[in-house]
């Protein structure tokens, strides 16, 4: 997860909502949203 871009990452995170992925790895990418201070360029769903 690291290794993304920030962009890639919320791209990421919006891809695996609109295909129903697991609720982990979904977790996952937000965690990893939240510790870049990426949080207001998203609009979490959990």
């Amino acid at each position: 997860m690291k290794n993304l871009s920030d962009e890639l990452l919320i791209e990421s995170y919006y891809k695996a909502i609109e295909l129903k992925l697991s609720p982990d790895f979904i977790e996952l990418i937000e965690r990893e949203i939240f510790r870049r201070s990426l949080t207001p360029k998203i609009k979490l769903s959990s």
